[in-house]
């Protein structure tokens, strides 16, 4: 039988707040240890000054005194000294006083069998009239000695007296200070320990645990994902400050330069945009239009108001595509309410067929023809461009079922072929479709105040190097004051059928983005009712850097009185018309 291979010893991973925790506590350890250190060695050798200049005052002393002078020349020095040496011993604290002849003979000792023996130490200086101290090793072990001359009423040196303190002595006089040393720095690393382990604990709860190269590849994680999803990400803090804008949300805000660190409100943006983001309540699915895209916006709180997180979708092609589709529905509700007339006048015509009626039947088929043939006629032989000939023959039959009637002016013509690549179709449809919705609601809205009849006017023509689109309508017009908030998202004057406008407003906004992003201009002015003016250049216009002094607020501009787009750049403008 085999043994089972052993697996590898698994790697001990320390969280980064356990790695912060092993380091202060050898910082603070060694911190301590040297304060320790220093303060011994300065308290040693305050220590050691001290004893040398106690030893000193002792032997000064006992050398000037008369009774020591008179003692070393008495037939028996011992005898009077012995005493008196070890009585100043034992009142001053120091180890030993020893008084001797000039040879170095001792008279006194601590140790009486001493006596007689040869002092072991320099006395050479004291011979010549010095103190001296020095730290010499002598028969009770190391000490810090002063050996001092006794002069007699001549100066001339008769004895000598010595007196010091041991090394041991010394050292017994620093235990306790020592001891509270050690007592002081073992609790500043008991506190020190204790602080660094609370501050490492409440790190450890914000990193979660984890250690520097996890921490880091969180990092390049956090990043990789910010810049790789589509959506449009912005984090403020509680000053609602930029702290961080993907690579998504700049293209959707349409940002350039550094943004993090200014305020949202000094972006350029739109202004109900910047509203809707400085609010304090949270924002779901909110629609906005910023210069050139239509985005959908959504807004959080992060923490307890550390901040707020702004979410955008680009809901540009979605808000195209639901214009088309509206556009098809129209068309099939017109074809199905054109199929039903034409039966009915099918009927008609079968009627009279059989009631032997047959000329009258003729003039009634041919009179319908021209009728509905005329309007057809026209849109083809003035406007040769496909996609807006089907949009203006599918509003017509729309106005007509709402009883508007749609007319193409004289002085339309569009061939076909002459509008340049950048003009895409579905800008086209944007921006006409949405002028003849708004005029044929404005004119049905203003019919009860007019005997005439609900009418919509359509300009479609080449008007020198643009593309000239006006609509006008027999409605209540649009007052100057209100021009800049018709251009906004979320204006309008007609009621929504389910209450409270949701839904409404957004169609001039979006004309007004069509027009800025191929550079063009929105005019309004007024005859009988509004008069809506687009004008797009045919050649295309060099981009407008940045979305900061172009439209405006929800990519309008307020240049009222102004008279051309160049006056603006090519941004794109919108005015008043007298």
């Amino acid at each position: 039988m085999s043994a089972r291979p052993l697996p590898p010893p698994r790697r001990l991973v320390r969280s980064l707040a356990g790695q912060l925790f092993v380091v202060q506590v050898v910082i603070v350890a060694a911190v301590v240890a040297g304060g320790a250190v220093l303060a011994y060695l300065f308290t040693a050798d305050r220590a050691e000054d001290a004893a040398r200049r106690q030893v000193t005052a002792v032997a000064r002393a006992v050398a000037d005194s008369p009774d020591v002078l008179a003692a070393v020349t008495a037939p028996d020095p011992t005898a009077v000294l012995q005493p008196y040496a070890e009585r100043v011993r034992a009142d001053t604290g120091v180890s030993f006083v020893t008084v001797m002849d000039t040879g170095g003979v001792r008279w006194t000792h601590p140790l009486p069998e001493q006596i007689g023996r040869t002092f072991l130490g320099h006395i050479d200086w004291a011979l010549a009239g010095q103190t001296r101290s020095e730290t010499y090793t002598g028969t009770l072990g190391p000490s810090v000695r002063v050996v001092t001359p006794v002069a007699d009423g001549r100066g001339r040196v008769v004895a000598l007296v010595s007196a010091g303190i041991t090394v041991q002595s010394i050292a017994a006089r620093l235990r306790g200070p020592l001891l509270a040393l050690a007592g002081v720095a073992a609790g500043a690393l008991a506190i020190g320990g204790i602080g660094t382990y609370l501050a490492n604990a409440r790190l450890r709860r914000h990193t979660h645990g984890m250690g520097p190269v996890e921490l880091s590849h969180l990092y390049e994680y956090h990043q990789a994902t910010l810049h790789a999803v589509r959506e449009g990400l912005v984090l403020l803090d509680r000053d609602r400050r930029v702290v961080l804008c993907n690579d998504a949300a700049r293209e959707l805000l349409g940002l350039a330069g550094v943004v993090e660190g200014r305020p949202v409100a000094e972006l350029g943006l739109p202004g109900a945009l910047v509203a809707a983001v400085s609010g304090a309540g949270p924002v779901r699915d909110e629609v906005h239009l910023t210069a050139e895209r239509v985005v959908v916006l959504n807004t959080s709180t992060i923490g307890t108001g550390l901040g707020r997180v702004l979410t955008l979708r680009d809901h540009t092609e979605l808000q195209s595509l639901s214009g088309e589709l509206d556009s098809v529905r129209g068309f099939t509700e017109a074809l199905g309410a054109q199929a039903h007339e034409a039966a009915n006048r099918l009927h008609a015509v079968v009627s009279l067929i059989e009631l032997g009626r047959h000329r009258e039947a003729v003039e009634f088929a041919t009179a319908e023809l021209a009728l509905a043939q005329r309007l057809t006629d026209r849109v083809v032989a003035a406007v040769g461009e496909p996609v807006l000939a089907a949009l203006l023959l599918g509003k017509a039959a729309q106005a007509a079922e709402r009883g508007v009637e749609l007319t193409l002016t004289p002085d339309s013509s569009i061939d076909d072929g002459v509008l340049p690549a950048h003009l895409s179709a579905r800008d086209l449809i944007t921006v006409l479709g949405n002028l003849i919705d708004n005029a044929v609601d404005a004119a049905i809205a203003g019919a009860g105040a007019s005997p005439e009849p609900p009418e919509v006017i359509v300009t479609a023509r080449i008007d020198g190097e643009h593309l000239l689109l006006r609509v006008a309508d027999t409605g209540a017009g649009i007052a100057p004051d209100a021009v800049d908030d018709a251009f906004r998202r979320g204006w309008s004057t007609k009621a929504d059928r389910t209450g409270g406008g949701h839904g409404r407003g957004l169609g001039l906004a979006l004309v007004a983005q069509a027009a800025r992003r191929n550079g063009g201009t929105v005019e309004v002015g007024r005859e009988r009712g509004a008069v809506l003016t687009v004008r797009l250049p045919l050649d295309r216009p060099a981009r407008a850097g940045g979305t900061e002094g172009a439209m405006g607020a929800e990519g309008t501009e307020d240049a009222e009185g102004a008279d051309d787009a160049g006056e603006h750049g090519p941004g794109g403008r919108v005015a008043v018309a007298p």
